[in-house]
């Protein structure tokens, strides 16, 4: 049975909306959560972008069901690897096994911010390797000293453990992520319905591994109103993650951006409240290999109206169709 997902948005609102939005969620029977992890939004009209571990731990403690997911984290460069095991290991405790750590190489616009410079790609991913494993070791329960090529780490241990360490889920775009995913992640992450990804990280080796998608979508009642908030705060989405990786801020997208008109918006992200044009547009994840699929629901300030409509409308007719 496909999974259906909520999103924490952390670049459209603020931590303690975020916290009642989950609470809400699950009280209304999505099946899991994923939080974003941002210094700053995509565009000032997004106008958010608290921590999201606070969130996290937030989040833990005010639910008593709905799984949590870190989606994505970035471990090179704002964060270091070994506090990154740090802060799943506690997630996962304090959830008492509700957590999964999503991972992802990382966009400039949350990662310059601590002055370290933004790496080509190539460079990025092997960075993104190297931290992987030291994640991974130390959420087994390893004394760690390593001195690698980007990363050193001095006898690091995990003092507080879970019995079972939280998955780990790698994002992908192409056959390179896609190859690393296969051999270190517990599951798949990617925001394309495109089965390229699904059939590459399963020759991988990540056959019979959860995967994992997600997508933007607008319900209003006013269609119209859905395709001008839509456009007014989801406008980057069509960039692509080549380009979207590589802008350091959100007058950089604005700027990116002023050409994009709002029927290009709503050309690909679903807007009004048809809900066969929602299950449609989800169901094709499921078509393309997807286990999971998370939601955005656009507009900080439209999510109960969302989470009542989901609740009634949505979640039936998805479960019908998925």
């Amino acid at each position: 049975m496909v999974q259906i997902g909520y999103t924490m948005m952390t670049e459209q609102a603020g931590p303690r909306q975020l916290v009642r939005d989950v609470v809400k969620a699950e009280e209304v029977g999505f099946d899991f959560s994923v939080t974003s992890d941002h210094y700053a939004p995509w565009l000032v009209e997004q106008g958010h972008a608290p921590y999201a571990w606070s969130v996290l731990g937030a989040a833990a403690q005010a639910t008593s069901r709905i799984p949590l997911m870190s989606y994505v984290t970035c471990p090179t460069t704002r964060y270091h690897p070994a506090v990154v095991a740090q802060k799943a290991a506690t997630l996962q405790l304090l959830s008492e096994g509700r957590f999964r750590l999503g991972l992802g190489s990382g966009e400039k616009l949350n990662e310059h911010v601590v002055g370290g410079g933004w790496p080509g790609i190539a460079e990025r991913q092997d960075k993104f390797d190297e931290a992987v494993r030291i994640i991974r070791s130390l959420l087994d329960g390893d004394t760690l000293t390593h001195h690698g090529e980007y990363f050193d780490v001095d006898a690091a241990k995990l003092w507080d453990l879970p019995d079972e360490p939280p998955p780990i889920g790698i994002a992908v775009s192409g056959e390179a992520s896609c190859e690393l995913a296969g051999e270190l992640a517990d599951l798949v992450i990617a925001t394309e319905p495109k089965s390229g990804l699904i059939d590459a990280f399963d020759r991988h080796g990540g056959e019979g591994k959860p995967r994992v998608g997600q997508l933007p979508i607008c319900w209003d009642p006013d269609r119209e109103a859905a395709v001008r908030r839509a456009h007014a705060q989801f406008r980057w989405f069509g960039g692509g993650w080549k380009v979207n990786s590589e802008l350091p801020t959100p007058a950089a997208f604005a700027g990116a951006t002023q050409f994009v008109r709002e029927e290009d918006v709503a050309a690909s992200i679903p807007c009004g409240d048809d809900v066969g044009e929602f299950v449609e547009a989800i169901g094709a994840y499921q078509e393309a290999g997807f286990t999971e699929i998370a939601v955005v629901q656009v507009g900080g300030d439209s999510q109960n109206g969302f989470l009542d409509w989901a609740g009634s409308t949505l979640l039936p007719a998805l479960r019908d169709r998925l």
